[in-house]
């Protein structure tokens, strides 16, 4: 097996981190004084590379999100949504106040929101089946009025238009084909189409995440997410889950070598203290 580790889910571990180390009190301070202790400089990109950046030269939350840094509204912070969901099972708007404090490090106006609105679908997904009520637990939680909201919403409505996810693809990318291939808005577009033509099937979902094109990994891994905390671990398909091997790289000093099993336990031992102290 390759020693090589995936950056996207080494997110999912960092934010873990948090919470282990700093209880559902962190702040976005936290988060900042640990991305120099946890993440290799050379291994993070766009947005999250410049705020690392500024963080070493002294910069510190919110400023360490804006200075120098033209990616802030990227996708960078909407990979990251993942554990702020799996700890608040029915809980979205403590998975996207979660979010909301990770993101700031980094991120601004939609780049924040893209953040918040992954890890409220996450939350809700854990406990509901019901596509429709798990976007709209997302889309409760960022403002009306964003840009991400409109696309949202724009895209909902696009599937009531087009039979295939291509025709709404091509359809959506007329209002939303100009932004970077890794802007956060573009590819919200490519997650949610996944998850409404998928019909609850992971591997059709990921998969069409995955064909539309853009930040692939990151839609792929999205999209997967939602679907698979939807579906129950019980129900995940062994083509999928099988050759995993039970493994995860990551980068996150102190924690290149997991495995998953092992997380999932300690998600829920952090779920169980986000309840607690409700």
């Amino acid at each position: 097996m390759s020693s090589r580790a995936s950056v996207s889910p080494t997110y999912t571990i960092l934010g873990l981190s948090y919470l282990e180390r700093y209880g559902p009190g962190f702040t976005t301070d936290d988060v900042a004084a640990s991305w120099p202790q946890r993440l290799p400089y050379h291994l993070v990109y766009t947005a999250e590379r410049e705020a690392y950046r500024n963080l070493v030269n002294g910069l510190r939350p919110p400023r360490s999100a804006t200075y120098r840094n033209p990616f802030r509204e990227w996708i960078g912070a909407q990979i990251r949504a993942d554990a702020f969901g799996y700890v608040a099972p029915g809980w979205p708007e403590k998975a996207a106040e979660f979010a909301y404090r990770d993101a700031a490090v980094s991120h601004v106006k939609n780049g924040i929101y893209g953040e918040m609105w992954v890890a409220a679908m996450l939350a809700a997904a854990l406990v509901s089946d019901n596509l429709d009520t798990v976007l709209q637990a997302g889309l409760a939680e960022i403002p009306a009025k964003c840009r991400l909201a409109e696309a949202v919403r724009a895209t909902i409505a696009a599937r009531g238009k087009h039979r295939t996810w291509q025709d709404a693809w091509d359809a959506l990318m007329v209002e939303y084909g100009h932004y970077h291939g890794v802007h956060t808005i573009n590819n919200a577009v490519m997650v949610l189409l996944s998850l409404l033509y998928g019909e609850m099937d992971l591997g059709k979902t990921i998969c069409i995440a995955v064909m539309g094109g853009l930040d692939t990994d990151c839609n792929g891994a999205t999209a997967g997410s939602i679907i698979g905390a939807m579906l129950g671990a019980k129900r995940l398909p062994e083509r999928w889950t099988a050759p995993l091997h039970d493994r995860l790289l990551s980068i996150v000093a102190g924690y290149h070598d997991n495995r998953i099993s092992d997380l999932a336990q300690r998600t829920l031992a952090v779920a169980q203290k986000v309840r607690a102290e409700a």
